[in-house]
């Protein structure tokens, strides 16, 4: 966020600007950081005005007077609910502000001066539990939004492994597990739509799968992203292996012309 100079930074605004100019009705968004209480249920952001979230420690000062400003909406939080419903998921309506799974990025793809957002956002947690078909299956239960004009976005990493940032502190090469399970990612991502759902569950028994993701939350909002694109194409349109994480991007289906 505060790293302008970092390669992700500018491809963040570029994913912003994608979005802006599709012109979503709204923005419904799954982050790794919200998991609901319970590991058969889901939970929405209902309301309107929420506080944002500063769910992190340690950090100096500044990081927890950071500002956001979004709106929900009722109606999206309602139809989200009840597509959910109509697909058999147990669901809940909840007053919850945006972690920094969502503001932190979207701080950066959508500029306050340059890219503002103006349409409302709804955040959706994920299941508690790291089940893959779980979570492909959410996506499923919501792909009829985009059929709305609602735009669906997962927020997670690629790679995401904290407790192995000391190996690569001041060294930006990524580790063995960082290349091999970024790659598999993308194969996974991008073969045919067809067996995607089968390919993408496996990566979580791979031998490097525990390296790659300690705990597997930072990577199962891809899994709701591709279960709601149905038979869209994925596509890795970027990607960084750095020390322990990778900070790939996907998009599923085709961008809007010009």
């Amino acid at each position: 966020m505060y790293d302008v100079n970092h390669p992700v930074y500018p491809q963040l605004q570029a994913i912003g600007k994608e979005i802006t100019k599709a012109k979503p009705k709204a923005i419904v968004v799954f982050s790794a950081h919200w998991q609901a209480n319970g590991s058969d249920r889901i939970e929405v952001n209902s309301e309107v005005k929420t506080d944002l979230i500063y769910d992190f420690y340690g950090f100096p000062s500044h990081y927890y007077a950071e500002k956001f400003p979004n709106v929900g909406s009722k109606e999206i939080a309602y139809q989200v609910i009840e597509s959910l419903k109509s697909n058999g998921i147990v669901v809940s309506p909840v007053s919850r502000g945006l972690d920094h799974g969502v503001w932190a990025c979207f701080k950066v793809a959508f500029d306050a001066e340059t890219n503002p957002l103006e349409v409302p956002i709804v955040q959706v947690s994920l299941y508690s539990s790291f089940d893959p078909y779980q979570h492909y299956n959410l996506g499923k239960a919501v792909s009829a939004l985009r059929e709305q004009n609602i735009q669906i976005v997962a927020t997670g990493m690629a790679v995401h492994n904290l407790r192995d940032m000391r190996f690569a502190m001041g060294n930006r090469n990524p580790l063995p597990y960082t290349l091999s399970f970024d790659e598999a990612l993308k194969e996974a991502v991008t073969g045919p739509s067809y067996g995607r759902e089968d390919r993408m569950a496996r990566l979580l028994k791979r031998p490097d799968a525990k390296q790659a993701h300690p705990t597997f939350e930072h990577l199962l909002p891809i899994f709701v992203g591709a279960g709601a694109a149905g038979e869209d194409e994925g596509t890795r349109f970027w990607t960084l292996a750095e020390g322990s994480f990778s900070w790939a991007c996907y998009r599923f289906g085709k961008l809007p012309a010009a």
